[in-house]
């Protein structure tokens, strides 16, 4: 959300996200839209706060992220609702599995804010229990790399790009797919990630329609 700057939101990065789950959205897609924080304030690097506090924090982040999406969103005609795992009932709904579920029933697209609502849990781990809670097909995570790597690919350029990794590649090799809760979770309910460049401009129609972008755990 942040852009090219390390803090806050840039809005032409938010409108052309909004206009990418538009498109998916015009082809009958159920999206539901798990947002992070951390272009604001991410709670796992702040060592002089309490890491409850400093992690509640950055949920409360997460919800700022979402009402600006769900902005852009309904701007384009794009009915939206933001469920929260925190209450905050001025601003957002409380989450609520089965609500959630009827809202994408309805074709609308919901955005999951305030992680799981728990510290010491991360953006990741809240994705994975929310895409098993309204029983998704996939969780597609939106990175600036184009996949997962050897190694980061912005410091070694002889990196290797995986197409395919299994969720046990990913725990042994200690990859930095997502968090080893997050990824635990998947493999268990054998629910499949796919990785790819967020940035690239129709990636995400493209993976949503089953071209071979990026990398597949699995």
């Amino acid at each position: 959300m942040a852009g090219s700057g390390n803090y806050g939101i840039d809005p032409e990065v938010v409108r052309e996200l909004g206009r990418e789950i538009k498109e998916i959205h015009d082809l009958g897609v159920e999206i539901a839209v798990v947002m992070g924080g951390g272009n604001i304030f991410r709670g796992a690097q702040v060592p002089w706060m309490d890491r409850a506090t400093a992690d509640y924090s950055g949920m409360l982040a997460t919800v700022i992220n979402s009402l600006a999406l769900q902005d852009v969103l309904e701007r384009m005609g794009v009915y939206t609702r933001v469920l929260s795992a925190i209450e905050m009932q001025q601003i957002a709904e409380p989450y609520i599995r089965r609500r959630a579920i009827r809202h994408m029933e309805k074709k609308r697209v919901v955005i999951f804010a305030a992680g799981s609502g728990n510290p010491y849990f991360s953006t990741d781990t809240a994705a994975s229990l929310r895409a098993m809670e309204i029983h998704a097909e996939v969780i597609l995570k939106g990175t600036k790399v184009d996949g997962v790597y050897t190694s980061d690919p912005f410091k070694n350029k002889e990196a290797k790009r995986y197409t395919k990794l299994t969720y046990l590649d990913v725990l042994k090799k200690n990859l930095k797919v997502m968090d080893a809760t997050a990824i635990s979770l998947c493999m268990d309910n054998k629910l499949p990630i796919v990785i790819f460049d967020l940035f690239k401009k129709g990636n995400l129609k493209k993976v949503v329609c089953g071209e071979k972008i990026g990398t597949v755990v699995s």
